[in-house]
């Protein structure tokens, strides 16, 4: 049994999970600005429209929760449902493809 996917998988679980440690607080902040700041929505599309900054932002907020989310839950098919093999990477192959399409779809739609 060859160990180096699965230490790659840990590997991208745990800079994934980095990434997003510091991705999540700077959205939730800025959840908290515009709402406490009464923002409106079209006043927040003025300020992102056209921002490089914050679509590379999304991206790789985007990148990061779509290698952190299907690892983990690959773990959890295998421990609660026993589910292994190629079906379940391939579904989970899906639904990371999945959340990289809606989420670069939602910054690109931000941005543009």
């Amino acid at each position: 049994m060859s160990y180096r996917p699965q230490t790659t998988l840990w590997l991208a679980q745990r800079v994934s999970a980095a990434v997003l440690g510091l991705c999540v607080p700077v959205h939730l902040a800025t959840i908290v600005y515009a709402v406490r700041g009464g923002l409106s929505a079209e006043e927040i599309f003025a300020r992102t429209r056209g921002n490089h900054a914050w679509l590379a932002f999304y991206a790789i907020f985007v990148l990061a929760a779509a290698v952190h989310a299907p690892i983990g839950l690959r773990t959890i098919a295998l421990e609660w449902l026993g589910w292994r093999g190629r079906s379940r990477d391939a579904v989970l192959t899906f639904f990371s493809l999945f959340i990289v399409w809606m989420g670069l779809r939602a910054a690109i739609a931000v941005f543009g």
